[in-house]
This record gives structure tokens, C-alpha cells and sequence, in this order.
């Protein structure tokens, strides 16, 4: 199966740059590019892409509105939002209207496409380090949403909480069943399970409820 993706970057270079190195796997095809949030929003409906990469500050519509937007769509196509460490702010915007998930614009070409083929598959992409400095920046000793955090991870199952410990370091649900010798298939019944307990859409935002109620480190 081929994934469809929409490239989304105000910088022509850049986007190019971005579609010739996704195209290179054999299993991935580009089937639009857009120079900004408005014309993402309209390809995505358009072109029917299943993974959208984008860049969040644009002229026009930024990709932050654009993600909310595409969110919205009927049979929305996952996105991926591309960032640089000073931008965490609307990262974290973009995690709670529906992104996927997030990668930084220096990430290796053979993470890009895993990332690609991870959140393809309705799992998030965590860069690790990254999360951890964007929840630790909205979450520094908060008392409030510790303990509203802590209040809604009360009520799930200790193997529930092991499983989302580490979706929130970042691992694939194929890693979690090997590091707590599992089966792929439990792993995403924890992972369901716990979603819905949480009230949370994706597994970024039950990632970043694991951060604030403080069971990682930052």
C-alpha cells in the first residue's frame, strides 16, 4: 500500500527538498505541495493525502489554523507538524487540535520516513528529547495540572499507565510489546483502553498527561 502524502512549507527549496527525500522510499508518493495553510486545506481535500507534513509559521494561514481545519475534514489525513526548538508553543497548539505528531526540520531522512510510515499507521510521532522540552515548558511544577493529570491517570490499570509511560517516551507500540513482552495486538488495546478513559483524541495528548502529572523526567 502506497502512502499519499501533501507537503506543506512556504520555502519552495525546502519543500522540494522535503518531497524528493520522502519520494526516494518506494512505498511513499507525494500528491500535492502547498506554500501555505490555505492551499494545504484545500489539497487536502482535494488530493486525499493520508499524512500531511507541515510547517507551522507561514504567511496567510499559518500551519497551526491549517491543522485544526484538516482535522475537521471527513476522513482527515493524519498530520505531521515540522518545527525548530523555538517554536514550542505552537507545537504544543498544534498536538491539541489533532496533529499526530511533530518533527524538527533537521530530523535524518531515514527518521522523516519512518515517522511518515509510524503516523500512517495511527501512531504518534514522538522525537523524544523534543517532547520532553515542550511538555516540561507548559507543565514547570504546575501544581494545577499536576493534579488534574494525576486525577485522570488514577483511573487506569498499573499496565495501562506502563504502556502510556512509554508511548510518552516515545516508542512504537512494536518496542512497548518487547520491552513488557506483550503481544503488538494488547499493546494497542492498552493504548484504546486508556484513550478513552482519558478523554484524549491521539496518543500525543495522553503522552503529554503522562508528562504533567510528572511520571517522566524532563
Amino acid at each position: 500500500m502506497t502512502i499519499r502524502i501533501l507537503v506543506v512549507d512556504d520555502e519552495e527549496l525546502f519543500r522540494c527538498g522535503l518531497g524528493n527525500l520522502v519520494s526516494m522510499d518506494p512505498g511513499i508518493t507525494v500528491v500535492g505541495a502547498a506554500c501555505d495553510g490555505a492551499e494545504a486545506v484545500r489539497l487536502a481535500g482535494t488530493c486525499r493525502p493520508d499524512v500531511v507534513l507541515m510547517d507551522i509559521r507561514m504567511p496567510g494561514m499559518d500551519g497551526l489554523t491549517a491543522a485544526r481545519k484538516i482535522h475537521a475534514l471527513p476522513n482527515a489525513p493524519k498530520v505531521i507538524v515540522l518545527t525548530t526548538f523555538d517554536l514550542d508553543e505552537y507545537v504544543h497548539a498544534a498536538l491539541q487540535a489533532g496533529a499526530m505528531g511533530f518533527l524538527l526540520k533537521d530530523t535524518p531522512p531515514r527518521d522523516l520516513i519512518q515517522a511518515v510510515k509510524v503516523v500512517h499507521k495511527g501512531e504518534a510521532m514522538l522525537a523524544p528529547t523534543v517532547t520532553r522540552r515542550l511538555v516540561a515548558h507548559f507543565s514547570r511544577r504546575n501544581s494545577t495540572l499536576f493534579d488534574v493529570a494525576r486525577g485522570r491517570l488514577a483511573d487506569l490499570t498499573d499496565r495501562e499507565r506502563d504502556v502510556l509511560c512509554l508511548v510518552a517516551e516515545g516508542m512504537p507500540n512494536a518496542d512497548i510489546a518487547m520491552k513488557l513482552s506483550m503481544t503488538e495486538a494488547t499493546v494497542k488495546t492498552h493504548v484504546s483502553r486508556s484513550l478513552n478513559k482519558l478523554g484524549c483524541t491521539n496518543r500525543v495528548q495522553a503522552a503529554i498527561l503522562v508528562h504533567e502529572a510528572g511520571f517522566l523526567q524532563p
